[in-house]
C-alpha cells in the first residue's frame, strides 16, 4: 500500500508542474485586447484631442 501512495504523492507534484493551457490562452488573449485598445485610444486621442475637461456652468432655468 506505501507503495500506492507514494505514486500518488509523485503524480500530483507532477500535476503542479501542469500548465493550464486554457487559462494562459485567455491572459494572452487578454493581455493582446488591452494592447489593441490602447492603440486605439492613442490613436483616437491624436485625432481628437481631449485637452482639458471643462466643467459646464451651470444656467439658471429659463422662465417662461
Amino acid at each position: 500500500m506505501s507503495h500506492s501512495l507514494h505514486d500518488v504523492s509523485q503524480a500530483m507534484s507532477e500535476d503542479d508542474k501542469l500548465i493550464d493551457l486554457n487559462a494562459e490562452r485567455a491572459k494572452r488573449v487578454h493581455d493582446l485586447n488591452d494592447k489593441r485598445l490602447n492603440e486605439v485610444r492613442q490613436a483616437f486621442e491624436q485625432a481628437m484631442p481631449l485637452g482639458k475637461v471643462k466643467k459646464k456652468p451651470k444656467n439658471k432655468p429659463k422662465k417662461r
